[in-house]
């Protein structure tokens, strides 16, 4: 079954400081499946599926970041038709 998905590519202040355990968190609650992903170049990638109304939620919560980030642009490319993976990672 194909699902709605995003990548997106967050810029800011958003490795160590819980940025991706928090939107495993919110991406767990908004039932949405996917991975979130430290870059090299200091940015966090994330990959969602789910349906569209929860993955706008999760986008508004890569704007704001978890409480000590600090999110200075959000890249966000929309897809359909892959399969989406079992759960939310972060590694």
């Amino acid at each position: 079954m194909s699902s709605p998905h995003f990548h997106a590519i967050v810029r800011g202040k958003v490795q160590g400081v819980y940025f991706r355990d928090t939107t495993r968190q919110t991406a767990e609650r908004l039932g949405i499946t996917g991975s979130a992903v430290n870059l090299p170049d200091g940015t966090v990638r994330v990959e969602a599926y789910g349906p569209r109304p929860a993955l706008e939620g999760l986008v508004e919560f890569l704007h704001q970041g978890s409480p000590q980030s600090r999110v200075d642009g959000v890249e966000i490319e929309w897809h359909d038709g892959e399969t989406p993976p079992p759960r939310f990672t972060t590694g």
